[in-house]
């Protein structure tokens, strides 16, 4: 059981005048209208520091408080191991089932809660999906997080994934360019995938070593888009084994009811290179990959 939470907003233009039940049920749809109207009866939903009322007529710029009573999370490894920390930056190996961010039922079991039992400071620089393991970087000061936001928006981080993807391809090494933005999801409304409508996005493989009917690839990348390694093997016609989501092409089923969430396929962020802000100093953190994701054969460097 957490210690529950408060999730605030402060109310826009598209607010006005319409009633609080309403607005909630349209805002918030992973609840439906009866669960909102509930949590409003219990005195859970407060404007401008008063419990509110479902009919209430709503105004832009008033504060909306949904205080969330403790629930019980989902059970989560907590086994992460600290591979970094000069006291400015902090990279730790996440473990796979531990969820980077708070989000989708999770509050306290967390990657960040974690961390922050021993750096309460500790500021996340990217994240990675629930199930994939690996080198996770945090800022411990102002100036850090803002250096490396600036080396992220540079393109000069480089981030490499060890994956077991399907299929056999024609080449041991080559390039996906496929851009990648929100396409329609039948659960989520939108979910990231293959699109051209999409944003630029780069990823290099290297094969390591063909299997029956899949193959162990090094991935690189300098675009950090959600979901970009998954997307980009399945782009290229070998979507990673196992992976409940995406298909072969980079998209998703029309009428799927799988989530980015769900576990099944094989990831792991064996790398990270980055300029140390303190004296511009290449840094890279490696973590080794999970024994499924490591090569049975000696791979030249």
């Amino acid at each position: 059981m957490n210690a529950g939470y408060e999730y605030a907003l402060e109310l826009g233009p598209d607010a006005a005048a319409e009633p609080l039940l309403s607005y909630v049920t349209r805002r918030y749809p992973h609840s439906s209208r009866a669960e909102w109207a509930q949590r409003i009866a219990a005195g859970q939903v407060v404007l401008d520091g008063a419990p509110a009322s479902a009919e209430d007529l709503l105004s832009p710029g008033q504060r909306l408080v949904w205080r969330r009573p403790p629930w019980v999370e989902p059970e989560v490894p907590e086994d992460v191991h600290v591979l970094f920390d000069d006291g400015d930056l902090l990279a730790v190996d996440k473990p796979a089932g531990l969820p980077t961010l708070p989000g989708a039922g999770f509050l306290e079991g967390t990657l960040l809660h974690v961390v922050r039992r021993v750096a309460p400071e500790a500021a996340p620089l990217h994240r990675l999906g629930r199930w994939t393991s690996g080198v996770v970087l945090f800022a411990r000061s102002r100036e850090s997080r803002a250096d490396l936001g600036r080396q992220w928006a540079a393109l000069e981080i480089v981030k490499r994934y060890r994956a077991l993807a399907s299929g056999s391809p024609s080449s041991d090494a080559f390039r996906v360019e496929a851009p990648i933005g929100p396409v329609p999801h039948p659960l989520l409304g939108t979910v990231h995938a293959a699109s051209p409508a999409g944003r630029p996005s780069t990823s290099e493989v290297v094969v390591l070593e063909r299997r029956s009917g899949s193959f162990l690839c090094d991935v690189r990348i300098a675009t950090g888009r959600p979901h970009q390694v998954r997307i980009h093997l399945a782009a290229a016609g070998n979507p990673l084994v196992g992976d409940p989501l995406f298909l072969a092409g980079g998209g998703v089923a029309a009428d799927s009811r799988a989530v980015p969430g769900d576990p099944g396929y094989h990831l792991h962020a064996a790398e990270l290179s980055f300029r140390r802000p303190r004296d511009g100093r290449t840094v890279t953190i490696a973590s080794v990959p999970p024994p499924d994701l490591e090569t049975t054969r000696l791979v030249p460097a």
